[in-house]
Order: C-alpha cells, then sequence, then structure tokens
C-alpha cells in the first residue's frame, strides 16, 4: 500500500507483491534448470511477444539503447548519413546516432502531443537522410500514417522508438490497427524497471515485420555470428537474460491491465484538473490509444518550478521529462550551431512536469495530489 508520506513516482513493489507467487515460481524455476542464457524462458517470452503484438518477427536484446543501435546498424547506414529525430525525448534516441557516426537531425515537436512534428520535416531532407526515427513519447504513439507517406516520398527507413509505449494500438484512416513499435521497417522498446512492461533489471527488444531485417539483427545482437564461430559481420553482444525474460513472461500476461489501470488514473487526473487555470492536462490523439507511461502535465506562465517545489514540501514526487533540449547538450555541440533553437521544444522543457502514475496508483492517493495542485493554484 501506499504511504501517503512517501508516495512514489513508480510503486513497483506493490505491482510485485500483487504476483509475487508467478513471480517467483518463474524465477525458481529459470534458476533450477540452470538456463541463464537464452534457452526456454526466452524464447517462451519472444513467441508470447510476437503474438501479443501480431508481428512477425520479436528479437529479444539486453536493453533499449541496444535495440536502437542494433536497429540502424541494420539499416546499413554509413558515417555521415543523417538520421531525423525529435529534439524532444531522452537522449538514448540521438545518442545511438552519433554513437555510429551518423548525423542526428533534430526537429521540434508538437505542443499538443509531445511527438515529432511532421509539418516542416521536408526543410530536413538532404541527399543525406536515410532514417527517421519517431519516438512514441509519454506513451501515445507519432503520426504513424502521414510519417509513413514522408518516408516513403523520400526513401527514408523508419525506426520507431517505442520505449514508452508498448501495448498501445495506432488506428490507421482505412478502419484497421496495429501495435506501434510494428508500424514501420523496425521497433525497439526498453525493459527498464519503470516501463509499462518492466523487468527486474535491464531488457529490451526489437521488432519487425521484414524476414531479411529480422536475421541481420539477430546476427548483430549476437557478435555478428551466422552460425557458432561463423562471423558474418561486426556486431555486439546483446542478450535479454533468462530470468529476466522469466519475470516477463508473467507480467506481459497483465499487460492490457497495467494498461487500463494507468488509463483510468490518467482520466481520474484529467477529470480533476482540467479546469484549473494555469495547467494544461495531456491530450489522447484519435489515430492512437495512450497508454500514459509518464501523465504530464504542461503549467504555464513559468510556474513549473514552483510548483514542483511546492509539491515537494507535501511529500509529492514529480519529474521533469526532459529539461534540456537536446541541441544544449554538451555532447551534441558539434552537431548544431549556439543559436539554434526549435520553437515548441523550447517551450516544453519549460513547461512539462509528470506526476505519479504507474499500475498501482490509488485514488486517494491522487486525491491527496490533486488537492495540493489545487490549493497551489487557488482552484
Amino acid at each position: 500500500m501506499e504511504d501517503f508520506d512517501n508516495i512514489p513516482m513508480v510503486d513497483l513493489k506493490s505491482q510485485y507483491l500483487s504476483i509475487k507467487d508467478q513471480i517467483d515460481q518463474s524465477v525458481i524455476s529459470t534458476i533450477e534448470s540452470s538456463q541463464f542464457i537464452g534457452g526456454s524462458q526466452v524464447e517462451s517470452f519472444k513467441i508470447s511477444l510476437q503474438d501479443y503484438l501480431k508481428v512477425k518477427h520479436v528479437i529479444p536484446c539486453a536493453n533499449g539503447t541496444d535495440a536502437l543501435q542494433i536497429a540502424l546498424m541494420a539499416l546499413g547506414l554509413k558515417p555521415g548519413d543523417e538520421v531525423i529525430v525529435p529534439a524532444f525525448t531522452y537522449v538514448a534516441t540521438a545518442e545511438v546516432i552519433g554513437l555510429l557516426g551518423l548525423i542526428p537531425i533534430m526537429v521540434d515537436v508538437d505542443l499538443e502531443n509531445f511527438n515529432i512534428l511532421i509539418e516542416g520535416l521536408e526543410n530536413k531532407i538532404t541527399s543525406k537522410t536515410k532514417a527517421i526515427v519517431p519516438v512514441h513519447l509519454f506513451g501515445q504513439g507519432s503520426g504513424m500514417e502521414e510519417l509513413l507517406i514522408f518516408a516513403k516520398k523520400h526513401n527514408l527507413f523508419v525506426v520507431e522508438d517505442n520505449a514508452q509505449a508498448l501495448g498501445a494500438d495506432y488506428f490507421f484512416k482505412n478502419g484497421s490497427s496495429s501495435k506501434l513499435g510494428t508500424i514501420g521497417d523496425i521497433g525497439c522498446t526498453s525493459f527498464f524497471p519503470s516501463k509499462n512492461l518492466g523487468c527486474y533489471g535491464d531488457g529490451g527488444a526489437l521488432m519487425t515485420n521484414d524476414d531479411r531485417l529480422a536475421e541481420k539483427i539477430k546476427m548483430i545482437a549476437n557478435h555478428g555470428q551466422s552460425k557458432k564461430y561463423h562471423h558474418k559481420i561486426i556486431g555486439c553482444n546483446s542478450r535479454l537474460d533468462s530470468i529476466q525474460a522469466a519475470i516477463l513472461n508473467v507480467k506481459l500476461k497483465y499487460l492490457d491491465k497495467y494498461n487500463t489501470n494507468r488509463k483510468n488514473a490518467a482520466a481520474f487526473y484529467i477529470k480533476e484538473l482540467d479546469k484549473i487555470s494555469g495547467i494544461v492536462t495531456p491530450i489522447t490523439m484519435n489515430y492512437s490509444s495512450h497508454v500514459f507511461h509518464q501523465f504530464t502535465l504542461k503549467v504555464k506562465e513559468n510556474q513549473r518550478d514552483h510548483l514542483k517545489e511546492y509539491l515537494q514540501t507535501k511529500g509529492i514526487p514529480s519529474m521533469i521529462y526532459y529539461p534540456i533540449p537536446l541541441y544544449h547538450q554538451e555532447a551534441f555541440s558539434g552537431y548544431v550551431s549556439k543559436s539554434f533553437k526549435l520553437e515548441n521544444t523550447e517551450v516544453l522543457c519549460k513547461e512539462v512536469l509528470s506526476l505519479p502514475m504507474h499500475s498501482e496508483l490509488k485514488s486517494e492517493t491522487q486525491e491527496k495530489i490533486i488537492f495540493h495542485i489545487k490549493e497551489f493554484f487557488n482552484a
């Protein structure tokens, strides 16, 4: 149960206790099997996630950052090639681009849904542009249908960063739907403990419907091997360990329930906070469901930091995802001029504030959080 004197941003302990017997049995069984790398648990989870996502191939790996790196390696991009990426995202998305000698081309995001702004992308295309990495930020999808049209027009690969929206659906104009992460050439996700589907350590996976890409991804993640001791390409060592797979095998059965709980908690927040002048609650686009990895407010009139400090005095945590645009990070100073700015990204970095959000969030806890936000705004 949550303690009002110590409200967590994410309550992993309560989630574990609700399925403790199943988790413990799965972990113990794996240890007793002595299959610590690979083995039946990893294979079982791979197949279960493929079935859940309705995707042809899932390739587990060590973490979400590795997934992004392996995806770009599998596309055969060359040093100097350009990859379009939103500037308002976690560093890993652009970090792997630079790590491989590629050039991150940072673009702005939509003020309403925080995802990549398709308007203006034409101006970013050069002869070196080879790929685009939409990030499904905070739990809902980028405008994939438009992005696919744009990518096809310019012969670009599409790599989905789906670390924050596993389980969310994308709705196409023709009435069909697909799980986010299965729409582009390759999808990437993370099983970091706080994710909607999280393990108890690090983990990640890549998804694709392309047989050729799947084989190349498998090789890259396993030292470039086509078979044992036959290394066809330069690869890396990135694998999901069996104990983490055992945990994920159990938790995958509850992912839809966890996401529903998050949606319900978000609806409660929105109902109570939506009419407060000075804040803007998150919206859900009509083309994507929202699984609320984060519940992120926009706090206007330079009140964000004051609200954060006030909530902290009441024992309520909050987080700023993300306080600094990627192009202002020293690591990326070689890619942009000092004067480079993106209007919406600059605004969001000054306004966003994420409240506690997880699958075990209780209404009485939310009531306390809401009470003090209203108190701050005298609402």
